[in-house]
């Protein structure tokens, strides 16, 4: 394999938007040198005491968006139960009558007829929760699939979907996926991201073929229902082929639910006898199927937020100690984003199934581990990426010099620099630890064999060890020569969390495909997507660079411009992004500040001009000319999103200090620059990097 010997190669060839000369020091002398406040989404410092719920949700109105997208969603990958940003519901129950349903044709009748006592609450819930615009557009959707399946019009091209947009508060999100299935058991409901999207129940359509339509509506209901030791009863028939296809039907769509079985009715005869088909619950995968919603609302998971305080520690070994110490898994934790190593971080975080007293329990404990634990409080859900509003910096650059052969006044340097970034801003790459310091692999490296699916090498490469004679990297050397699992985790020391993890479970199910496979899931999704996202961000850094170097500070035809000023970095809804054409280039209608490029996925589009050539030559390159950005096996699916190239500062200070902590002067005697150290503060967009913001204040690669 080839050694990277210069971490630093890859970001010496990025580029920079300033043009001053800038200045060279040192940061992260110590970890107390660089000191990280998450600022959370009401703009708040974390740090600070807090003993209000900061992330109960409310009543939400998500805007309706009925666009056909072109994205689908494998079902068969996704899980009731799994960490992820993903969520499923098969719609499958009873209508009832809807006051407000405007009728759209005659066709639905054949909707209204079905109405079930008890279920009117459900509806309303549609209406108190969507809004009456919202709530108005869902029915012309459903009444529209309703009306091309009874005129036996074919579906063609993407499968239609109805956005709800983004539902925020989980209780809700269970909410509306109940009471949808519940009004149209001809439509699935899919949570992305937050989002609830409404599509066609395709084996709704399927089974309408082989049984009446009140039948497939029968039938639906009562798996949505879930009672235990029920049993639904189709039709008598005396067909035997028909039978055997309803049998195959029902047990290949929902056999791991159900089973089927065929019984004579009694008072026929025996020449030409009706037979029955019934279908009840198997018992286990009843035990293990989604709660209904009263379940739900029944037993209602403990979440506890807090305040994490960790110096010179990685996140993911944070996670695990506090996972040990508290008798939970990793992935019961949640996070809005992760935070640098070796510095001094303070972040929000909530953990699942875990009181607000037994956290308290645990304090001392951490304390240990360089790690503290306040703000302790209960919570209604846990927290996801991205739900930040940024990040504060208090960061200090010791050992202050001239860049090589530049003889001008190092004060007048630093406030050129400083000046010219807090106007001009910097260009928006993701920095150095989101790709790992390793110098032989990095995560991208990973992420990139995990898209091509290729699990077993995915694994060596996360083993491959450094050139260092130490514990660590002499289990991982072990392991790549033996392959035997049990004997390196005897050789890995305890605090390396994740590697222990995947040994443990490569340990039960082997070096095999299949085995890889189970390691990875050993891992929480948050740990598996941040691989396949490495490798976005390479892939976006590199894209930037081809950007800049082509186009300069030109905004050109065929760029991606973003028209919404306030959006969240990487939180741009394609609605946002424009292509800009050849008028408005001529026009200078945009400013370079505006334009974005998107990270990779199944969900962008790219621009229409060298650029947009060049993504694809590098996914060619890299053998992704056909990915569709879903890893099936790993249950991970990237939408991908879009970055603007340019960010910005905000509240940015500075104060020049000698080491031993003394104002320098700034005017008179001359300074000794071997002592000259510079405080420096700023706040920055979530997803943005101090690092590369300090990089291009003082042009130097860290």
């Amino acid at each position: 394999m080839e050694e990277d010997t210069d971490f630093r190669i890859r970001f010496s060839s990025l580029c920079f938007i300033t043009d001053h000369v800038g200045f060279r020091g040192t940061i992260k002398s110590s970890p107390s040198d660089f000191v990280v406040i998450e600022i959370d989404e009401q703009g708040e410092l974390v740090n600070k005491a807090s003993h209000k719920p900061v992330y109960k949700v409310t009543k939400v109105l998500p805007e309706p968006n009925n666009l056909a997208k072109k994205a689908k969603v494998d079902l068969q990958i996704l899980s009731f139960e799994e960490t992820s940003n993903q969520e499923v519901s098969t719609l499958a129950g009873s209508s009832s009558d809807d006051h407000n349903f405007v009728p759209c044709s005659e066709k639905e009748d054949t909707i209204k007829d079905r109405t079930y006592k008890g279920e009117e609450e459900s509806v309303d819930v549609l209406g108190s929760l969507l809004g009456e615009k919202t709530n108005e557009l869902l029915n012309q959707f459903a009444c529209d699939i309703k009306e091309k399946w009874d005129s036996k019009t074919e579906l063609t091209g993407p499968s239609p979907e109805f956005s709800l947009g983004r539902i925020l508060d989980k209780n809700q999100r269970a909410t509306l996926h109940s009471a949808i299935r519940q009004k149209f058991p001809f439509l699935i409901t899919v949570g992305k991201n937050c989002e609830i999207v409404v599509r066609p129940n395709l084996e709704y359509k399927e089974l309408c073929h082989l049984v009446s339509e009140e039948e497939a509506f029968d039938f639906f209901k009562y798996l949505d229902a879930k009672k235990e030791n029920s049993k639904f009863t189709f039709k008598p028939d005396t067909n035997k082929e028909h039978r055997k296809a309803v049998h195959h039907f029902v047990n290949k769509k929902f056999g791991n639910l159900v089973e089927t079985k065929s019984f004579p009715e009694l008072s026929d005869s025996a020449d030409n006898p009706n037979v029955v088909i019934t279908v009840r619950f198997r018992v286990k995968a009843h035990k293990h199927w989604k709660r209904s919603l009263l379940e739900c609302q029944g037993r209602k998971d403990t979440y506890t937020a807090f305040t994490l305080r960790k110096e010179n520690l990685e996140m993911f070994e944070a996670v695990g100690f506090l996972a040990v110490k508290l008798g939970v898994i990793p992935s019961d934790f949640s996070y809005a984003g992760l935070k640098d190593k070796k510095a001094i971080t303070y972040q929000a975080m909530v953990v699942r199934n875990v009181t607000p007293e037994r956290l308290k329990n645990i304090e001392k404990e951490v304390e240990k581990k360089r790690m503290n634990v306040f703000n302790i409080r209960p919570v209604e859900d846990s927290l996801r990426l991205g739900q930040l509003k940024g990040n504060h910096f208090d960061i200090v650059i010791r050992n202050l010099k001239n860049q090589i052969n530049d003889s001008a006044n190092l004060r007048e340097r630093i406030l050129e620099a400083i000046e010219n970034v807090k106007n001009k801003g910097f260009v928006n790459y993701y920095g150095p630890q989101r790709f790992g310091m390793g110098r032989k692999v990095h995560t991208d490296q990973i992420g990139l064999t995990l898209l091509k699916s290729e699990t077993v090498k995915a694994v060596k490469l996360f083993f491959t060890p450094e050139d260092l004679d130490d514990p660590v990297n002499r289990a991982k050397k072990y392991f790549l020569q033996t392959e035997d699992a049990k004997g390196t985790l005897s050789l890995m020391p305890e605090f390396k969390v994740r590697e222990r993890a995947l040994l443990d479970s490569l340990h039960r199910f082997g070096m095999t495909e299949e085995g890889c496979i189970q390691a990875w899931f050993s891992f929480p999704h948050s740990m598996r997507i941040f691989y396949v996202h490495a490798y976005s961000s390479k892939i976006w850094n590199e894209a930037v660079s081809y950007r800049l170097a082509t186009y300069g500070s030109r905004v050109v035809e065929g760029d991606l411009v973003c028209l919404d000023e306030d959006a969240d970095n990487e939180q741009l809804p394609s609605s946002k992004v424009h292509l800009v054409t050849e008028e408005e280039e001529s026009a200078n209608t945009y400013a370079i500040h505006q334009v974005v490029l998107p990270v990779l996925g199944y969900n962008i589009q790219y621009p229409k001009n060298k650029v947009g050539q060049w993504y694809q030559e590098v996914l060619s390159r890299d053998g992704l000319q056909t990915c569709k950005f879903k890893i099936p096996t790993l249950k991970l699916n990237v939408p991908g999103c879009y970055r603007k190239i340019l960010k910005h500062p905000c509240n940015l200070s500075y104060q020049l200090m000698e080491d031993h902590g003394i104002d320098v002067k700034k005017e008179g005697s001359h300074i000794d620059e071997a002592t000259l150290s510079l405080l420096i503060s700023f706040d920055l967009d979530a997803s943005c990097y101090a690092t590369v913001c300090l990089r291009e204040i003082m042009k130097h690669d860290f």
